[in-house]
């Protein structure tokens, strides 16, 4: 529920603060966004109870919403009439995501090792570079004040790429909400209570878990910096389509990894390369709705607002996974994550026969 809240927030303002990017300085909003979300990490260890649980996950989601839109709307102005920069550009986006995720998750799990509770003010006086670093980052960037801003929202909505793409967008950020929300953290860390060999890996060293989070992330950029050159030569549906077939590849990997108790170390460490090799070609999806998403803005002003989008996706597609990971990780452990994985990348490569396999990425 936690992770659903926080991801609630981003979604509740994602669009109006996308709105309020075509009308507000990017360099003003952004690093606002990087300092709720550095204030919302360092009242946690002063969270009475509950409430202030929510209230720290609320301003986190906000601080998201306050970065993203205007980031991406920036990426895109920038990368205008280019659409084969556009495509690498949206993967480096994609990359330094998964970059922030890793080294994120080793200086978070290290600290708390080291540090306990203080740890989380070492997180927000992060989150207070990062917003000098924004800063910086755009100001030299053109101003695109617009009072156009609800039109040009309302232009995306109805381009075809947008309405296509959206459905199996969703189920693929239901799946993000199902690994990256609590869930798997409290399966990993808690003691175990089934025979699943991944149950309770980490409940003995939570330190590590930070190290499991990097190597993922190493893996899946390696995928994201080999699709940014795939990327531009692509019909994207074919891309799209690739990367949820690798999906499907990889949650019967993992399946065979979490049932592998009695088997040998050599048979899990084949199983880890092949789930490597799946992840790497999964990892396209996300540019290539991307670039999808941005191609759509080609004639549209307001690129914060539409930008936006994005984030709705993302928020709605998390909310869902973050709750269905309680439901099923309750239920099944990891297994349960395996089965809301299989589910949505089945619906997801059923719906992304909507995308037209006329257009193509590179324009």
């Amino acid at each position: 529920m936690l992770g659903a809240i926080a991801y609630g927030s981003e979604l509740a303002a994602s669009l109006p603060l996308g709105l309020a990017s075509d009308l507000l300085p990017g360099r003003l909003l952004m690093p606002l966004g990087a300092l709720a979300s550095g204030l919302g990490t360092g009242m946690l260890p002063f969270a009475a109870g509950t409430p202030g649980l929510i209230a720290s996950r609320v301003l986190h989601g906000l601080g998201v919403a306050g970065v993203t839109p205007p980031l991406l709307g920036m990426l895109a102005q920038l990368t205008a009439r280019d659409p084969a920069r556009r495509a690498r550009v949206m993967s480096f986006f994609e990359l330094s995501l998964l970059s922030g995720l890793g080294l994120g998750g080793v200086v978070a799990s290290q600290s708390w090792a080291r540090f306990g509770t203080p740890a989380f003010g070492l997180v927000a006086l992060l989150d207070a570079v990062c917003a000098i670093l924004l800063f910086i980052a755009s100001r030299r960037v053109p101003a695109r004040r617009t009072a156009a801003a609800l039109a040009g929202l309302r232009e995306v909505l109805r381009h075809p790429s947008v309405r296509r793409i959206a459905p199996s967008w969703l189920c693929v950020n239901a799946v993000i909400g199902l690994w990256l929300g609590p869930t798997l953290t409290f399966l990993l860390l808690e003691p175990p209570r089934s025979g699943q060999y991944l149950d309770g890996l980490y409940a003995h060293a939570p330190q590590r878990i930070g190290w499991l989070l990097l190597g993922y992330t190493v893996v899946f950029g390696v995928g994201v910096s080999l699709w940014s050159i795939i990327l531009p030569k692509l019909r994207p549906r074919l891309a799209l389509a690739s990367s949820l077939v690798a999906m499907l590849g990889a949650t019967l990997a993992l399946y065979a990894i979490n049932h592998s108790g009695h088997s040998g170390g050599d048979t899990r460490a084949a199983l880890l390369g092949v789930t490597a090799v799946l992840v790497v070609i999964e990892s396209g999806f996300t540019p290539a709705a991307l670039s999808l998403l941005a191609g759509s803005l080609e004639v549209v002003s307001a690129k914060g607002a539409a930008m936006g989008i994005y984030s709705v996706l993302l928020g709605l597609g998390a909310v869902i996974g973050s709750l269905l990971a309680g439901v099923l990780g309750a239920l099944w452990q990891i297994d349960g994550l395996l089965l809301g994985t299989l589910l949505m990348a089945l619906a997801a490569l059923f719906t992304v026969r909507l995308v037209s396999p006329r257009s193509l990425v590179r324009g």
